[in-house]
């Protein structure tokens, strides 16, 4: 089984996702890298390999940086060089027979860049639809769960059940 690798461009994603944007808009970028990351290091609980975010140098200048946090890579591009182009390099240097590379960003140029390098593509908002989704079914999972417990801890039968809301309709009115 290949290793799965995602490569994200934060700044594009951070642009695509509705309360990411919100923050960005509110001049707190600040604030929406961190959800991102947030968001991204629940998501990793789930997605079984390596999660890269870039960030440019632009919005960050002199920093250059590279670190992990809740399991996720988290890079600073050096300044004079976009998340582009490190995002197109990294996917190249690491698409190799035992990879297989997914690069998450909504600009057309570097998704035909790195797919014409043997990468998958994902648009921000296909990554932002998924992990809605994975939501959505945990909470399906957990209620499901919780309903099971429940169920199975009730020492009632379904018609003492339906006597005690009879006697509680009566007693209510």
């Amino acid at each position: 089984m290949k290793k799965q690798i995602l490569i994200v461009d934060g700044y594009n994603v951070i642009g695509t996702w509705p309360q990411l944007d919100r923050l960005k808009q509110q001049d707190r970028l600040a604030d929406s890298r961190d959800l991102l990351l947030d968001i991204l290091a629940n998501y990793r609980k789930f997605f079984e390999g390596q999660i890269i975010v870039v960030f440019d140098a632009m919005y960050v200048p002199g920093v250059k940086e590279q670190f992990q946090k809740w399991d996720l890579d988290v890079v600073f591009t050096p300044e004079g060089v976009t998340a582009d182009t490190y995002i197109q390099n990294l996917s190249e240097e690491l698409n190799q027979i035992t990879n297989q590379v997914t690069v998450v960003t909504s600009d057309q140029a570097v998704q035909w860049t790195v797919f014409s390098r043997g990468a998958i593509r994902l648009p921000s908002y296909e990554l932002y639809k998924r992990i809605q989704e994975m939501k959505r079914q945990l909470q399906w999972e957990s209620k499901q769960h919780h309903d099971r417990k429940v169920q199975r801890n009730n020492p009632f039968t379904p018609e003492q059940l339906a006597r005690l809301a009879q006697l509680r309709d009566d007693l209510s009115q």
